[in-house]
């Protein structure tokens, strides 16, 4: 469990980084009255946050990573799944908006 818990905590240090630099884009938008929407994911994502920028999406991640971190193993293998399908969400629209940003 502590491979896995080493690579989670490496993956949240980049989903951080990516979420700042993606934000600050998210408010150059705004400024420029681009970027109208009401959240980034939808209810149906398995998210609780409901934001206009991606930093409160990264920390309910952590949140959720610190919550099965030190438990038995039960609890961590059954809290693993909801979140490395959070992380991937986090980390594939992260890069299609960087993505996009870079056009």
């Amino acid at each position: 469990m502590q491979a896995i818990n080493d690579q989670l905590q490496d993956t949240l240090q980049t989903l951080h980084r990516k979420a700042i630099d993606a934000d600050a884009f998210l408010d150059q938008l705004q400024q420029s009255q681009k970027g109208k929407f009401q959240a980034i994911f939808t209810e149906e994502s398995g998210f609780e946050t409901s934001s206009k920028r991606f930093s409160p999406y990264i920390e309910e991640i952590a949140r959720d990573w610190q919550a099965i971190k030190d438990s038995d193993e039960a609890t961590f293998k059954a809290g693993l799944a909801p979140l490395v399908k959070k992380i991937e969400l986090a980390l594939t629209t992260l890069a299609q908006f960087q993505a996009v940003g870079k056009q």
